[in-house]
């Protein structure tokens, strides 16, 4: 694993995003743990959030113009990772997110807040976490519907920050792979669950995930773990 993978690793945990315990999903599912991107609340979480998105981008995606995040959570993904790749690689990131209500005044009117996305253009979307893979089902055709030729507008991936490693609704595979397949771009994470519990279980002093939440972790996979 990448050294910057297991900063970030620590670096959630630190930040209290991401957290062992009982949680109840939205999807009803009790799960040993949980993300949480809007516990990022300081100047210099946001940076080196970014940071790490724009490592991870840098690393899996060649020759991107955009970044896209949707609303709510992904919009300082998206502002934070393009100040960051501009700071560590020297490329200028257009940024824009979906409103989640269409404004009808003014010279910026319409359903997206930032750079207007044009043919020609090669975005990538920021999330923080999915479950589901359900928010991809409004972004893209949101993004799709803003070119004006067909395949004008080249969506080139997803990244997100923990893939989660669960079957995705009554799936059998992951939400990322299910995207993967169904939109035919590469839905990717900067960590999985099983990069944590190496770096914190396996590699780590079990301080974090201690015996007791490793047992709860094997439980759940056992039941909703991704094939």
């Amino acid at each position: 694993m990448e050294q910057y993978k297991k900063e970030f690793i620590n670096f959630m945990i630190e930040s209290k995003v991401l957290k062992f315990g009982s949680f109840i999903l939205k999807s009803g599912r009790q799960s040993p743990f949980y993300m949480n991107a809007g516990a990022y609340i300081t100047g210099s979480q946001l940076k080196k959030l970014g940071e790490y998105y724009a490592r991870a981008i840098h690393d899996n995606f060649d020759d991107v113009d955009v970044f896209f995040g949707p609303a709510y959570k992904g919009i300082p993904l998206a502002v934070t990772a393009a100040i960051a790749y501009y700071e560590l690689y020297g490329k200028e990131i257009k940024y824009c997110c979906d409103r989640k209500e269409v404004k009808d005044h003014g010279a910026d009117k319409g359903g997206i807040l930032g750079y207007n996305i044009k043919d020609g253009d090669r975005v990538v979307i920021i999330e923080d976490v999915t479950t589901s893979g359900k928010s991809i089902e409004e972004v893209y055709p949101k993004i799709k519907a803003l070119e004006i030729s067909e395949g004008g507008i080249k969506i080139v991936g997803e990244i997100v920050s923990l893939n989660r490693l669960e079957k995705a609704g009554n799936s059998e595979k992951s939400a990322l792979d299910v995207i993967t397949e169904t939109y035919g771009f590469p839905a990717i994470s900067i960590i999985t669950m099983k990069d944590v519990i190496e770096e914190l279980y396996t590699n780590g002093d079990k301080t974090v995930i201690t015996e007791e939440i490793k047992t709860e972790l094997d439980k759940y996979y056992e039941q909703w773990g991704a094939s």
